[in-house]
């Protein structure tokens, strides 16, 4: 059993420093691996990302992370992966990263991701050049996605997860108001992870949304923004046999 703690949304800023880092400090006991969501800083400047990378230096597992639309928000999203790397976090854009935990090879594919929307309620290529653009960066983000799963699954990893800030599928959307649907997240990135197979999807992005959600190939989807878990990590447990994760999840 691999347990995946993960956290979204944590929005640290300058007068943030430590403010994680104590319940970071048990994961030890009660992880395998951290998953960092997106939206990691308030306005994605290297300041910020300094506060990010010393709340999870030195941890006892492994941290990967995405970006997520606030990291960009300065246009310094470079330097904020410096920052971040040089903790010694996995930041992943359109790749993916394999992890020996607990005598698991687990591989963990990752993007931002982009909006769009979902079924019934999307954007599509068409049009003029800036809608085409539009949803062409989100589906670049789902290719890159797909292929970063399929190369995971060719490495021999015995589970895979797909990390991403924005939402692949509106389940976990509910709460959020529905005129917003379309730019929390897409369906594209859900098509990715149903192609080329997952045992979790997790984002986050959605405050006022909730947890639990399902892809329509049935890959179980959590939102771990940290307003939605309301706690400094939620843990789910990952079966190595690839049974499901379990429905629930905890943290501190």
């Amino acid at each position: 059993m691999i347990r995946v703690a993960a956290v979204g949304d944590i929005h640290l800023g300058p007068d943030s420093a430590g403010q994680l880092r104590p319940a970071f400090d048990t994961l030890g006991t009660c992880a395998d691996v951290l998953l960092l969501a997106g939206d990691l800083t308030r306005h994605g400047t290297p300041e910020e990302a300094r506060v990010v990378a010393a709340e999870v230096a030195g941890l006892p597992v492994p941290v990967v992370a995405v970006l997520g639309n606030h990291d960009y928000q300065s246009d310094q999203e470079e330097a904020v992966t410096r920052e971040l790397r040089a903790a010694g976090v996995h930041v992943l854009e359109g790749d993916g990263v394999a992890l020996d935990l607990a005598g698991t090879r687990v591989g963990v594919a990752g993007t931002k991701g982009f909006c769009g929307g979902f079924a019934g309620g999307s954007g599509s290529e068409f049009g003029e050049p800036e809608m085409k653009s539009f949803i062409r960066y989100t589906r670049r983000c789902a290719e890159a996605l797909g292929r970063a799963l399929g190369e995971l699954r060719e490495e021999g990893c015995a589970l895979r997860i797909a990390l991403t800030h924005f939402a692949p599928v509106p389940d976990t959307l509910a709460g959020e108001p529905r005129e917003i649907y379309p730019f929390l997240g897409s369906y594209l990135l859900a098509e990715a992870v149903d192609e080329h197979g997952a045992d979790l999807a997790v984002h986050g992005h959605a405050h006022l949304g909730t947890e639990h959600g399902m892809t329509a190939g049935g890959t179980r989807v959590r939102n771990v923004a940290m307003p939605v878990i309301d706690r400094a990590f939620a843990v789910y447990h990952l079966g190595t046999d690839g049974h499901a994760p379990a429905a629930g999840g905890h943290g501190h």
